[in-house]
């Protein structure tokens, strides 16, 4: 991990204990996440950018071996005053976009390129995709200070696979109040003419059409949002578990940019 000078810039470093349990929880249990690591046969995970202190990389390294209990978890900070000593079986070094010259069977990026401009996000998306193992998994995401509202993406080597929103479900009034912490990506695409403006546009109205089943808990009326957008045509991803979070996950093609950057 040594002898490679790293890629990117330092970022504000903002975390917190559990800000990151949402896209954790939804990691767990993702199929696609839980297959590229049931088949390496060394699973090793890096934690790009967790900030002034390591404690959402040690908490998903405690939930991530739930699925994968001998995997290996490396914490990766640009700021070497960042670097601190391992613990609980986590590494942590210094590094950027390079990946410190790792090869990892799943990479997660949190409030990292939130900091960066738009044109920015496609060279940084195709330097850590090359840095994979075969068959590894990039999470781009975004949440806000406390983890209630997050977003993230989920790619593979070959690019983009699916968008996810997470919410806390007593703390959103309508799915479009997620808006604000959408990836980097999409977060200036909330627009006319753009699929994922068209996406949250048809999630509210579609709580809307759920408001019937209020009165049972913003939980229930979620789960009957869904049903809602799949009945729309929305090719929302089936929940295979109840779900604590209110969470919407789409395929990339529903939300990809329609129009260049500005």
């Amino acid at each position: 991990m040594r002898g490679q000078r790293p890629v990117g810039v330092v970022t504000r470093g903002t975390t917190g204990i559990n800000r990151l349990r949402r896209s954790d929880r939804w990691a767990m249990h993702d199929p696609t996440v839980a297959r590229a690591l049931a088949e390496a046969p060394d699973p090793l995970v890096v934690d790009l950018g967790y900030g002034a202190m390591p404690v959402t990389t040690l908490e998903f390294a405690a939930r991530l071996r739930t699925v994968r209990p001998d995997l290996r978890m490396v914490g990766l900070e640009i700021d070497p005053d960042r670097v601190v000593p391992g613990r609980d079986g986590v590494e942590f070094a210094r590094g950027g976009f390079e990946l410190a010259g790792l090869r990892p069977n799943l990479v997660r990026a949190f409030n990292v390129l939130r900091q960066y401009p738009e044109d920015a996000v496609d060279s940084a998306w195709a330097q850590l995709r090359a840095g994979l193992a075969p068959g590894g998994l990039l999470i781009d995401g975004t949440c806000d200070e406390l983890g209630r509202r997050c977003a993230w993406v989920l790619l593979d080597e070959d690019g983009p696979l699916s968008l996810t929103l997470a919410w806390s479900p007593f703390h959103v009034s309508t799915p479009s109040d997620v808006a604000e912490r959408l990836p980097k990506a999409l977060i200036h695409r909330n627009i006319q003419g753009e699929g994922i403006h068209e996406l949250l546009q048809a999630a509210d109205r579609a709580w809307a059409t759920a408001a019937p089943y209020a009165s049972f808990g913003p939980r229930v009326r979620w789960r009957a949002t869904l049903e809602h957008l799949r009945e729309q045509g929305v090719p929302v991803q089936a929940q295979r578990r109840r779900m604590r979070d209110c969470v919407l996950s789409v395929p990339w093609s529903v939300v990809a940019p329609a129009m260049a950057a500005v």
